[in-house]
């Protein structure tokens, strides 16, 4: 980064991108308002709405009860009535008390309304393990959601796109579901200012290599991005490729880093079975089956429920270390 990209860079966090988000976004779009348990006096569960509702009204920063169920019917009503809601669920595991909503509902109505009834509805929902919440809180259910046809999933995993994924996911004419991976929310560095419209299609190298494809997404890309240094302190050169997108799955991105580097881990902090990972695996198998060299590894959470006690939940869930077995076992 030169001297005048670090002058124009803002020093910020997860947290803080995610709050300038809805804020540009109910700046600039009177249709827009954000609704859901705690979003507005309290700030937030995680914090990302803190100050919103003093700055823009309890009408646009709803404040609503406890039925999951009821107020993400309201945010489909609100946006087949024209608006653009966006709506927090606290975690993941609550939104199953939705999914009813969510899948036969929002996913669905454009399709059997021959087109007549888009839903823009985006979804915002914490996801993910690591910070001691026990069993019930510690999902990552994300690979369950892109299953759906009918609905986009997104899964930040850096600072620019927590800050620009949500402008686009509003103009999208379908439902969006943004899973904010909870151990990101302390994640700091330079935000740079955007110099091009985000793209939610594609995923992204976020670093070359050679030897070996290390596939993953949200809360699990800096684990990867530290593996892939102590790969590269070994002589062992990875490429990094972050998903960002898991529906539509950017599966020719995948295929053509496989194509470079001939070996593949995928990292996901779902259970194993039935995981997102197996979905990026089988897609290996079936269009680059013939460019790899070793067969593919996955590193996913253990077959349990989330531990409480934080060595067994480390335990749990895949680390650097384990990243860094797996490669060595493609590779060597």
């Amino acid at each position: 980064m030169g001297d005048g990209e670090r002058a124009k860079a803002v020093k910020t966090t997860y947290r803080e991108a995610l709050r300038d988000a809805l804020r540009e976004a109910l700046r600039c779009d009177d249709r827009v308002f954000l609704m859901g348990e705690d979003v507005g006096r309290y700030g937030g569960c995680f914090g990302v709405s803190l100050g919103l509702l003093e700055e823009f009204g309890p009408e646009r920063v709803r404040d609503t009860p406890l039925s999951e169920s009821a107020f993400v019917g309201a945010g489909i009503g609100a946006a087949l009535a024209g608006l653009r809601p966006i709506v927090e669920i606290m975690t993941v595991n609550f939104s199953l008390l939705a999914l009813d909503q969510i899948l036969n509902n929002a996913a669905t109505l454009l399709h059997m309304s021959g087109g007549q009834l888009p839903v823009p509805l985006v979804i915002r929902m914490t996801t993910g393990a690591g910070r001691q919440l026990g069993a019930q809180h510690s999902h990552s259910l994300e690979g369950w959601y892109a299953h759906i046809p009918g609905i986009r999933v997104l899964a930040p995993a850096t600072l620019e796109d927590a800050r620009r994924m949500l402008a686009p996911a509003l103009a999208d004419p379908d439902p969006v579901l943004i899973f904010e991976h909870g151990g990101l929310y302390n994640l700091s560095g330079e935000l740079l200012p955007a110099t091009a419209p985000e793209d939610l299609d594609h995923a992204a190298i976020r670093r070359s290599g050679t030897d070996i494809s290390l596939i993953t997404y949200g809360g699990s890309l800096p684990k990867t991005l530290a593996a892939a240094d102590e790969l590269a302190a070994a002589g062992i050169s990875a490429e990094v490729i972050d998903l960002r997108t898991l529906r539509p799955f950017d599966a020719g991105a995948v295929s053509a880093s496989v194509a470079r580097t001939h070996r593949a881990v995928v990292v996901d902090e779902a259970w194993r079975t039935g995981s997102f990972a197996a979905e990026v695996s089988a897609r290996i198998a079936e269009e680059s089956f013939y460019e790899l060299d070793a067969p593919v590894e996955r590193v996913c959470s253990a077959e349990v429920p989330m531990p409480y006690a934080r060595q067994l939940e480390e335990a749990a869930l895949p680390q650097t270390a384990d990243i860094v077995a797996a490669a060595h076992r493609a590779v060597d």
